[in-house]
């Protein structure tokens, strides 16, 4: 999934459930841009009221993952090539933070956690969805062990929305495989507490991320 609960609150409401149901499905290309979502197929979908997909659907809107047009109804947001240069201005900022932060800060339960992480690593998944999978929790493990839950939450943001990118031109990306396994060295320099490493590492991930979107457009 893309994302739990909130950063910083406890047990997951329905609307939590709702949000990330749809938040994977937007993310990864399953609800196509520009596609339109409809409260009620969703509600009986998800096995929920409609108040907490009205919910997630605007958090969703917040996150930038649909879009909501009077007399119209609520779509899939079409997915803009011209916000990468943007996207990786803001993650080329934000990314080397979090993996220092996460060196410094990261306790016992985070490393366990990350090492559980270059063990799945290193069983190299087969599948595409569960490689992206895979690249979206290593993310999200190092923005959680930032104990930064502002940084965390606006991280996932941008995270997802650099993914819907990736997503789009999968059949165009040879080196899939090679980008998520970039994450072992950055995994282990955070276990280590190494900090400058660790923020070298992923500004280093961000930037090959960009550029290899822009090699096949």
């Amino acid at each position: 999934m893309t994302s739990s609960a909130s950063p910083g609150q406890g047990q997951e409401t329905l609307a939590d459930q709702a949000y990330r149901s749809m938040a994977d499905r937007l993310v990864t290309l399953r609800i196509r841009p520009g596609e339109p979502l409809d409260d009620d197929r969703i509600a009986a979908e998800l096995g929920c009221g409609r108040t907490p997909v009205r919910e997630a659907l605007k958090r969703l809107e917040h996150e930038r993952l649909v879009v909501s047009y009077p007399r119209r109804g609520t779509f899939a947001t079409e997915v803009r090539i011209a916000d990468l240069r943007h996207l990786s201005e803001v993650r080329l900022q934000l990314e080397p933070l979090a993996a220092a932060l996460a060196a410094e800060r990261a306790g016992d339960g985070d490393r366990t956690g990350l090492n559980r992480l270059l063990e799945q690593l290193a069983q190299s998944p087969p599948g595409e969805g569960d490689l992206i999978r895979l690249d979206m929790a290593l993310h999200r493990a190092i923005y959680a062990a930032t104990r930064n839950p502002f940084l965390q939450s606006t991280l996932i943001r941008y995270d997802n929305l650099a993914t819907r990118i990736w997503c789009l031109f999968l059949d165009r990306l040879p080196g899939l495989a090679g980008h998520v396994h970039e994450h072992g060295p950055l995994l282990r320099a955070v276990i280590d507490g190494d900090a400058e490493k660790a923020r070298a590492l992923a500004a280093s991930h961000v930037a090959g991320f960009e550029a290899a979107i822009r090699s096949v457009i």
